[in-house]
């Protein structure tokens, strides 16, 4: 039996695995159902939806060059079908979307923050500014190497003395 995308299938299922279940279809051909391809509600459990010896119909919806048939019962799903599915295979019902809230700009900046070095009058050419920040920066870390050298260490392990 020669198949195509699109042929309709039937056939019965010859084995389950954890990933899709096998179909062997009328004519003697086997495909294989993804379990995305199941339903259009979540599947957790494949067992729990198909059966081996069960015979089903389905769609096929590609062919590898390798000769692979891929299935899907889910194509044929109608809409109206999901409904009578047992309540734990439904899909979940998404919720309505949140009213989002106006867009309001965020307040402009003044000022690049509150630093230790920036003037407490908020003047000062941007050359000032900088210089402060280095002397600033400079004696943070000629503290940091004095603490160091004392046997502290910003890895609290003692500067390795034992």
């Amino acid at each position: 039996m020669s198949l195509s995308v699109g042929n309709i299938v039937n056939g019965k299922i010859i084995g389950i695995t954890n990933f899709g279940a096998f179909v062997e279809t009328d004519g003697g051909v086997r495909g294989m159902i993804h379990i995305s391809e199941i339903s259009r509600s979540y599947v957790e459990d494949i067992k729990s939806v198909l059966k081996v010896g069960q015979v089903v119909t389905a769609k096929v919806i590609s062919i590898s060059d390798d000769g692979k048939i891929a299935l899907s019962l889910k194509q044929l799903e109608n809409a109206d079908d999901s409904k009578k599915m047992p309540a734990k295979n439904r899909q979940r019902q998404s919720r309505p979307p949140k009213q989002r809230k106006k867009y309001e700009p965020a307040p402009p900046v003044t000022s690049p923050g509150n630093f230790e070095w920036q003037s407490s009058s908020g003047g000062g050419s941007f050359e000032d500014m900088m210089s402060k920040f280095k002397r600033t920066s400079e004696d943070k870390m000629s503290d940091l190497k004095r603490g160091e050298s004392r046997g502290y260490s910003r890895r609290g392990n003692g500067g390795g003395r034992k």
